[in-house]
């Protein structure tokens, strides 16, 4: 296993501080990022994490909406409060607020059901991409760029992400499209613990959502004066899949404005099955002058 992906599972693994009032409350570290802000997925699968701990078994998640409300600090643990909102014959609702400093940097509520039959359908997985093995991966595009942010997205992350087209970290290549897709999997596997797979999904779908907006606009992570934040973020799962396994993150942003960009995506197994559906809007600004 990986250093990277020890990180991970490190960080996924909340304790449990025993303290019982209204709330759950559990702590968990944060991964060192060069910026000094923490990665707004792992605060995303944590707090899911924490909202996870309060279930009974097998009563999954199938749906989260968060806020981001706070930078989060790579320096400091962070303090998950969960509130056990509803707990119906099949479906259950947990609040969950994560805190550093005493203050909220994320509010996100979730739903969990049992398993149950019912009405089938879902989108068609597009046609024509190239596999991953047909694509470089992202570490090895990057190879040779050593600014501190360069190498942590080359050696540091737990995933190993292919853009098709192509990634848009130092420049955007090919037309200014507001749609890509991105394979993506785990640099190794994953203990088969079913609720670990879909919050290290709920981890890895922050990655490249607002890359769209960007691609339509020919920007790049490296474009001087840009700054972006996650505004908010809703995900659902539809169906359960394995993380260590490939998978289709397939991207568009319907609109941008206001200084604020949305993206739409669907996340497919390489066998066309959709496992989730993601939505984010996030802040992108680009300084002048």
């Amino acid at each position: 296993m990986t250093l990277p992906l020890d990180g991970l599972l490190a960080a996924l693994d909340l304790t449990d501080t025993g303290a019982r009032t209204d709330e759950d409350i559990f702590t968990g570290p944060s991964l060192w990022m060069p910026h000094g802000r923490v990665f707004g997925g792992q605060v995303l699968a944590q707090s899911l994490v924490a909202a996870m701990r309060t279930m009974p078994e097998g009563r999954a998640v199938h749906s989260m909406h968060g806020y981001f409300l706070r930078p989060g600090d790579v320096n400091e643990h962070i303090t998950f409060s969960v509130d056990r909102i509803h707990d119906g014959r099949s479906f259950s609702t947990r609040r969950t607020q994560a805190y550093q400093h005493g203050l909220p940097i994320l509010s996100m509520i979730a739903s969990f059901q049992d398993p149950s039959e019912g009405l089938e359908h879902q989108a068609e997985m597009p046609s024509g991409f190239p596999g991953p093995d047909e694509l470089p991966s992202d570490a090895d595009i990057l190879a040779g760029f050593e600014h501190p942010i360069g190498v942590y997205w080359r050696t540091e992350r737990p995933f190993d992400l292919r853009h098709v087209p192509s990634p848009v970290y130092l420049t955007v290549e090919g037309e200014r499209v507001a749609h890509q897709a991105v394979w993506f999997k785990t640099l190794g596997p994953l203990p088969d613990d079913p609720d670990l797979h879909r919050a290290a999904l709920a981890y890895a779908s922050d990655y490249s959502i607002l890359e769209p907006v960007m691609r339509r606009h020919g920007i790049s992570w490296s474009t001087p004066g840009l700054k972006m934040a996650s505004l908010d973020h809703a995900m659902w799962w539809h169906r359960f899949s394995r993380v260590d396994e490939w998978l289709l993150y397939v991207q568009e942003s319907p609109s941008a404005t206001g200084g604020r960009g949305l993206a739409t995506a669907n996340i497919f197994t390489r066998e066309g099955t959709l496992v989730a559906t993601v939505a984010q809007e996030g802040m992108i600004r680009l300084a002048h002058g």
